[in-house]
């Protein structure tokens, strides 16, 4: 059973970091039951340097998960 909950909250908290250490736009921010993962594809490309920083600013589990169609791409742990 999927807590919807929680994943809400959790995409909330994404959001707000994204927000405030990058400033771009989220292009998708979804979660996947396939993965039981939230993914978060950016607005925009990032280089490494950024990845890496944006990475240590979430408050969940994150990977890099490469260069999408739009920007960068992470996924989540749930």
């Amino acid at each position: 059973m999927t807590d919807f909950d929680t994943i809400w909250r959790q995409q909330d908290e994404i959001r707000t970091v994204v927000d405030a250490a990058v400033g771009c736009g989220i292009w998708n921010l979804s979660y996947s039951e396939r993965l039981g993962a939230i993914e978060l594809e950016l607005a925009t490309h990032l280089d490494e340097d950024a990845v890496s920083d944006l990475c240590c600013q979430f408050p969940l589990a994150c990977d890099y998960d490469g260069e999408g169609a739009r920007g960068s791409k992470f996924v989540f742990g749930v």
